[in-house]
């Protein structure tokens, strides 16, 4: 136990050495920072987060990562970090089924895609905040967070007018209390997922085929299902995954129907 603390204090003075956070910032990162995980969902039985030990702090603050698991519904969500030329083909294949999502973008994405934005938001789709430099946000202190989501929560209000930005996707997961404490005050939901595999590594895409195997094999009521859109396995299964998923009975519905909110995304999509 000694020697992890020893490891965990030289890893924080080289964070600060690096610059990146303050001393009182790294140093308020102590034991119970998480990496969002959970015991995967097989043959349609679902999945759980009850041995990962962050159950408690996730619904304690009233982040998302399940449905209604007594209904066939779905939510659909991506991560956005930057583009690689598969978006333009999901928002595609999202119009022609009409089928709502909601897309987590980074400060990067804002800047390099502003066309891309408006054409989520005007098409219905849910605009989330990742974060404007995907930090490990548990290493930030409250101000820090708040700067890291208002500029995303800006530069997309002047794109698209969109005037709330209700919903957070902590970067790669990681998150701590305070990082779900703040974030809430804010008046961010995170969401999280209950459906998702190793799809963001560019380099070791394996097919259309692959992706749709490990996407209809987590199937499960009231799946959030994380996609990154980096993936162009992901692009290519896209229709077939919704397609068969409507087959076995399941409907696709918006974060804003799941959480109750007034908003109207992704009702343009269903007209």
């Amino acid at each position: 136990m000694v020697r992890k603390r020893c490891i965990w204090i030289l890893a924080m003075l080289a964070v600060i050495a690096c610059g990146h956070v303050s001393p009182a910032a790294a140093f308020a990162q102590q034991p119970g920072v998480f990496h969002f995980g959970f015991k995967k969902s097989v043959n349609g039985q679902l999945p759980s987060i009850d041995e990962e030990g962050f159950k408690g702090i996730v619904t304690q603050h009233g982040a998302l990562f399940l449905g209604d698991t007594s209904k066939k519904e779905l939510y659909l969500t991506f991560d956005n970090g930057y583009e690689n030329g598969y978006t333009p083909g999901i928002l595609d294949v999202l119009k022609e089924k009409k089928v709502p999502a909601a897309f987590f973008v980074t400060g990067h994405y804002v800047k390099d895609q502003a066309e891309l934005i408006k054409r989520m938001a005007g098409e219905g789709h849910i605009v989330g905040n990742h974060s404007w430099s995907h930090p490990d946000m548990s290493l930030l202190s409250e101000e820090q967070i708040r700067s890291e989501l208002d500029k995303v929560k800006e530069q997309v209000l002047s794109l698209t007018g969109q005037k709330e930005m209700k919903y957070l996707r902590p970067p790669r997961g990681i998150f701590n209390e305070r990082v779900l404490a703040a974030s809430k005050r804010f008046g961010y939901t995170n969401v999280f997922w209950s459906l998702a595999y190793k799809d963001w590594d560019v380099n070791a895409q394996k097919g259309s085929q692959y992706a749709y195997e490990q996407v209809m094999k987590q199937l499960h009521p009231g799946a959030i299902m994380l996609l990154h859109s980096v993936s162009k396995d992901n692009a290519d299964a896209l229709g077939s995954i919704i397609d068969e998923a409507r087959r076995q009975g399941y409907e696709f519905k918006s974060l804003d129907e799941l959480t109750g909110s007034n908003s109207s995304s992704g009702t343009e999509l269903l007209q």
